[in-house]
């Protein structure tokens, strides 16, 4: 919704109200989540900003600050923040997990019915954030941002230019910029994704090949002013060894025989016709056709051989990977089943169990208003 500048406060709720009757599909409540680490001197001024857009178009909005292993005031600020504002929550890591991690952890936290990600350091502005949920409005279930203007050094630009294209035409997912972390989604996609690794970048190539839409929007993108860039040299190098995990388990990742198979197949396909070739050869040979052809002597004999045992174990392990494949998924819906029941019968139980394999929560902090509970206690005091 597009508002005069001139407007104040009451008129612009008012207009958003009347919005909202007016579009009955239109957001009611929100989350952004916020992964951190050593941003303590922008936390304070994001967190207004977020605030104030949501009021500005009447939106109930969550606040998910999650500190993954910062070392300057950045918990501390978070700890204030969670405190004193109802609707903010602020998770601590014990260490530095990554940002797959702690986006992670702040989506199994999330209430609202669009869940935001934007970073920390200022140079995604919460303003946009009426314009995602707009898109939302349409045929569209997650949205990227687009920093069609970027304000950073060339040599992130470029390779990220570069890595973007590559992704795009390896997925068919075509986005002008998969690294931007401003993006949207409805909370319904978020339940559906495993994150770990790197692989938070990905997340529209996750839920485009489980049938869920993506669509693209250019956002505004601000320089740095506070802080300099956690990402290096190597992530350019992570970013392609994921992209090859990623490409694999969209594309096979339910069918695995289909990739281990073929090429198992393939090779003894190509094994069998080779011996069945050397056989023919050698009764030909033996017949008069040239000096008799002794297998033992053939390079290509061994090759053959090879191939055909080497096929062989590659269907073997594929047909193996079926069953695990199969037995995962029967477990996994069995998992979700049980969480679904805990959840329909308590629903503090949504804040238990925070801990993983991929990270370890340290402390959590929210307002008193939000609980009877103390303001910060542990993750296995929670609910």
């Amino acid at each position: 919704m597009n508002t005069s500048p001139d407007l104040s406060l009451s008129e612009t709720t008012a207009a958003a109200r009347a919005d909202e009757q007016e579009s009955p599909n239109r957001c009611q409540t929100l989350t952004v989540v916020v992964p951190a680490m050593n941003e303590a001197p922008t936390l304070r001024e994001l967190h207004q900003q977020i605030l104030s857009v949501a009021e500005s178009i009447g939106v109930r909005c969550q606040v998910v600050f999650i500190d993954d292993g910062s070392t300057d005031q950045t918990w501390a600020v978070m700890e204030d923040l969670a405190r004193h504002h109802p609707d903010t929550i602020a998770l601590r890591f014990r260490r530095n997990f990554g940002k797959a991690a702690a986006l992670s952890a702040g989506f199994r936290l999330a209430w609202g019915e669009v869940v935001i990600t934007m970073d920390a350091d200022l140079q995604d502005d919460p303003k946009e954030i009426p314009r995602f949920l707009e898109v939302l409005q349409g045929p569209v279930d997650v949205v990227s941002g687009w920093k069609q203007v970027r304000h950073d050094p060339w040599h992130k630009v470029w390779p990220s230019r570069v890595f973007n294209a590559l992704v795009s035409r390896l997925t068919g997912v075509h986005l002008h910029d998969h690294n931007c972390g401003f993006k949207a989604y409805r909370r319904d996609v978020l339940h559906r994704l495993d994150l770990y690794g790197e692989r938070h970048r990905f997340v529209p190539v996750l839920a485009d090949a489980m049938g869920w839409r993506v669509g693209e929007l250019s956002v505004e993108h601000h320089p740095r002013l506070h802080g300099h860039s956690k990402y290096g040299v190597s992530r350019l190098l992570k970013g392609f060894l994921d992209l090859i995990s990623i490409y694999l388990l969209t594309g096979y990742g339910r069918r695995p025989l289909h990739l281990i198979g073929s090429v198992g197949f393939g090779c003894f396909g190509l094994g069998v016709l080779g011996m069945l070739y050397l056989s023919f050869m050698w009764v030909w040979t033996r017949l008069g056709a040239g000096p008799p052809l002794h297998l033992h002597a053939t390079a290509i004999f061994y090759y053959c051989m090879l191939a055909t045992l080497l096929g062989a174990q590659f269907l073997l392990a594929g047909l193996l990977a079926e069953l695990v494949v199969s037995q995962a998924a029967a477990r996994h819906r069995d998992q979700r089943d049980l969480v679904d029941r805990l959840l329909a019968s308590d629903p503090d139980r949504g804040l238990l169990r925070l801990d993983t394999n991929d990270y370890s929560v340290a402390e959590v902090a929210r307002s008193p208003r939000d609980s009877e509970a103390d303001a910060e206690t542990s993750p296995d005091e929670l609910g």
